[in-house]
């Protein structure tokens, strides 16, 4: 196994000893805690006892159930072990929802804002009460471990799954993910912080070798990690699929053992991601607590012999079994140790649907707002004569105001039990008097939706059985045919020889209609007489997990007439062997287009419509094909024809908004010709309501980016994500990402991390730094070394809300965010904004002797309102 202390500067006798327990964090910006400890004067009594129930439960245990316990029993759960007292512990994907152990639309999930929204808020408070939800949809679908926060960097824009990490910068992410991890933890479920490290893109995922200096990783790839587990002390962390220096991070001795266990004092469970642990040694030495999926891992049996050959010492079973207990103890599921959180001391439940359409307002982002156009100034009602610039007339365009991304694609997926849509939501908030226009424009998917009942179509699911029997049935909400773990009526995945997606069309117009087959694998795909298809499938890639999350689809066309009804029956053999054999997962989709109107039709009624309007909204967005797992972004353009939608709107109506309904940045080469421009991301499920909330001005636009937007793709400074020929990946622009690299290169973007309107205006009146009194220990990095006061004014008509934030260094490519906070005043009001500056912002990662040194004083601070925007600057000699 490679040494990496040359470049990561591994110390394993240095940092604190692990501690147990469930302590809540405490923000560096606010000094405040966001939560009390579950237990007044019992915590240190109950870490005791939850050690004494780890020691007994190991020494029931004998070499071949330990080695059972360090991977999983099936797709999502580890245990039981009765002998042990161990019972069944149960993880599930959780980063904007938590799906539990079934992967279907029947078993419907809180869908939140996707990361990269929660990330735009920049608040703290609000991340924490998003962990609460999640803790809370974990313990009603019987999960004790969820898979989240992902706290991987925005690198480039390139990355496909952006969208599920919070920021391009390390500050505002480990502080978002910190307050997350509290939120979850303080209910009762665990956590695991990922992908550790450097998971940027996801091309090659699973090979891909990174190549960064010390200095890159611990300053930017690993601070986000180190942040969460010193201030928030995770019951777990999940390792990535790469390599880092050569090593992948599921073996990776120094930075497993070394950094995150001896210097940070990380005492939870390094969980490998699912199919991510391939070496029985190399993991054991390496670090990796637990393989999953189960039931075939490469400990269990092969840990076992590896042990009793010499390969492993059984002492370092006994650790990596330690670990995995103590998480057990934790969750509750560990016979004799005190859960961390016990039954009376979990918080307060929450309600889902406010708390979810409270963060999609918070996270939206006003980047352009000319002429006042927002909010839309409509018609009061009750007599009153109209102003001049009054809204009585609304056209909406763009398909995504009808059918939004409400997430991003892959493991993140879960599913609502329903979605609220912009369209829908503005027609039911617009006031008496205000009118309202639909055209959705070109659809730009490439890819056909699943086929639905509002489409005309009523289909059932039929699971037959290896003899041709029916084992069982169940009514379908759409075309979408999706389990994992579990299958109707309580059928065996052992017995499943093939699924039927049965069931009646009856279109509501006439012409050449369009059906689709989603998935691997062989299809018989019958529409009415006619075979459509009867073929097989495969995957467009070789990452294991994209004949699941990315699969490919094929298109047919079909003539029929309206109010015609056609049977329909796709028929889908189950494999013996592969992915879904394995993990016990059956997925494809009977997918439909209505017959198609040409795009320059589709434009042309939209162009129309809004010249006869007061006002164009304008929606637009990514679609499941350029923002997904497992696949990076070849473009940052819009797909399909929207920039040309928009600016022919924009031509004829002056009052036009765009709403961009991405997970990442796009580009927007109209954004000088509208009047205004806002970001909802991928919202989750009350988007639609948050946006009509923001839209009619109900709600402020109080987000701000967490993410640099570029105006072309030429003026990218990082923009390698798919590796060299020898698999490398070099993360060849050092420590200089996203704001960093932009002022590095000398060049403008489109708009700057940190930016971001508002419907009031702020004054920066007064910055105040002093040094902050010495608490608790010297080494703690996450130590205050300066206390700073931002005094802010109201200079607009209406109350809102202001991100302040503060920068350290000289200006240019130097200066970076040490810390942040939200304030709100009303109207002609002042605010102060206080913020702590901790012992890590002033210092710098020293490549030679491998230690963290002081930066040079005196320090240089900025209260900004973004990375360019700045507005009061004080210095101050800090001995760090």
């Amino acid at each position: 196994m490679s040494d990496m202390s040359d470049v990561s500067g591994v110390n394993p006798t240095s940092g604190s000893a692990p501690q147990d327990g469930a302590n809540p964090v405490t923000t560096p910006d606010s000094g405040a805690s966001l939560g009390a400890a579950p237990a007044a004067g019992g915590a240190g009594a109950d870490a005791r006892a939850r050690a004494a129930a780890v020691e007994d439960a190991l020494a029931k245990l004998s070499l071949p159930a330990k080695a059972a316990l360090l991977g999983g029993t099936d797709m999502w759960s580890v245990g039981p072990e009765s002998g042990a007292g161990f019972g069944r512990l149960v993880m599930s994907d959780g980063p904007a929802g938590v799906r539990g152990e079934d992967w279907t639309p029947e078993d419907p999930s809180v869908a939140l804002p996707s990361p990269t929204a929660l990330g735009a808020t920049w608040d703290i408070a609000l991340a924490h009460e998003a962990g609460l939800l999640l803790a809370q949809e974990a313990r009603r679908k019987g999960a004790h471990v969820v898979l989240a926060p992902t706290v991987n960097l925005h690198r480039t824009p390139y990355g496909g799954r952006h969208f599920e990490a919070y920021a391009e910068d390390p500050e505002l992410t480990g502080v978002v993910g910190a307050a997350l991890v509290s939120g979850i933890q303080q209910g009762g479920v665990g956590t695991t912080p990922k992908h550790y490290v450097g998971n940027d893109s996801e091309t090659d995922r699973y090979t891909v070798d990174v190549r960064a200096d010390g200095r890159t990783l611990r300053e930017q790839y690993l601070a986000p990690f180190e942040r969460i587990v010193r201030t928030a002390r995770p019951w777990g962390v999940m390792a990535a699929y790469n390599s880092v220096n050569g090593v992948t991070m599921s073996e990776h001795d120094t930075l497993n053992n070394g950094v995150l266990r001896g210097e940070w004092g990380f005492d939870g469970v390094l969980v490998s991601d699912w199919t991510g642990a391939r070496s029985t040694t190399g993991c054991a030495l390496g670090g990796l607590d637990l393989a999953m999926p189960g039931p075939d891992t490469v400990y269990g049996e092969h840990l076992v012999a590896a042990v009793r050959d010499g390969r492993v010492p059984e002492e370092t079973v006994d650790t990596l079994v330690r670990r995995v207990l103590l998480l057990a103890a934790r969750a509750g599921v560990l016979d004799g140790a005190p859960p961390a959180v016990p039954p009376h001391a979990l918080p307060r439940p929450l309600d889902g649907e406010a708390t979810v359409r409270e963060l999609a307002a918070r996270s939206c982002v006003l980047l352009r707002n000319e002429r006042s156009a927002l909010p839309l100034d409509l018609p009061h009602g009750g007599g009153e004569a109209p102003g001049a610039g009054t809204v009585r007339r609304v056209a909406v365009s763009g398909l995504p105001a009808s059918a939004p991304r409400f997430g991003g694609g892959g493991s993140a997926q879960v599913f609502p039990k329903s979605v609220s849509t912009p369209l829908a939501a503005l027609r039911e908030a617009l006031p008496v008097g205000a009118g309202l226009s639909y055209e959705p424009g070109p659809d730009p998917r490439s890819r056909l939706a699943a086929a639905t009942s509002g489409d005309g179509f009523a289909l059932t699911a039929v699971l037959h059985g290896l003899d041709d029997a029916e084992l069982a049935r169940v009514e379908q909400a759409d075309g979408s045919v999706r389990w994992m773990g579990s299958l109707p009526g309580g059928a065996s995945f052992a017995d499943l020889g093939r699924v039927e997606l049965t069931g009646e069309f009856t279109p509501l117009e006439s012409g050449a209609h369009r059906l689709a087959v989603r998935g691997v694998g062989h299809f018989r795909l019958e529409a009415g007489e006619r075979v459509l298809y009867d073929a097989e499938l495969t995957p467009e890639s070789e990452d294991p997990a994209a004949a699941f999350l990315n699969p490919p689809q094929r298109i047919f066309l079909f003539d029929a007439e309206a109010g015609q009804t056609v049977a329909v029956r796709l028929v889908h053999s189950v494999a013996v062997q592969g992915l879904g054999a394995l993990f016990g997962l059956v997925s494809f989709e009977l997918g439909y287009g209505a017959p198609a109107v040409p795009d320059e039709e589709l434009i042309q009624r939209a162009v129309f419509a809004a010249e006869e309007a007061d006002s164009a909204l304008v929606f637009v967005g990514t679609t499941d094909d350029s923002e997904s797992e497992g696949v990076d972004r070849d473009t940052l353009a819009l797909p399909g024809r929207q920039d040309e939608l928009v600016s022919r709107i924009a031509a004829v109506n002056a009052r036009t908004v765009v709403v961009v309904n991405a997970g990442a940045p796009v580009l927007m080469p109209w954004r000088e010709e509208v009047a205004a421009v806002l970001l909802s991301w991928f919202p989750g499920e009350a988007g639609g309501d948050a946006l009509a909330d923001v839209l009619l001005g109900h709600a402020e636009p109080g987000g701000r980016l967490p993410t640099t937007w570029p105006d072309t793709e030429d003026d990218l400074p990082v923009r390698q994500v798919v590796p060299d020929g020898d698999g490398q990946l070099p993360y060849a622009e050092g420590p200089y990402i996203g704001y960093r690299a932009w002022r590095r290169a000398g060049a403008e973007p489109a708009y700057w991390f940190g930016h971001g309107l508002g419907y009031t205006e702020w004054d920066y009146e007064a910055l105040n730094i002093t040094p902050a009194a010495p608490a608790g220990s010297s080494a703690d990095p996450y130590a205050p070394v300066a206390e700073v006061t931002v005094r802010v004014r109201n200079s607009g008509p209406r109350a809102g809300r202001e991100v302040v934030q503060l920068y350290l260094g000289p200006e240019g490519a130097e200066r970076k965010l040490v810390a942040f906070a939200v304030v709100e005043a009303g109207p002609g009001a002042s605010a102060e904004a206080r913020l702590s500056v901790p012992l890590r912002a002033l210092q710098t990662w020293d490549e030679t002797h491998e230690v963290w040194q002081p930066l040079p004083a005196p320090h240089t601070f900025t209260a900004a309102r973004s990375a360019s925007d700045f507005r009061l600057t004080a210095q101050l000699a800090l001995a760090p």
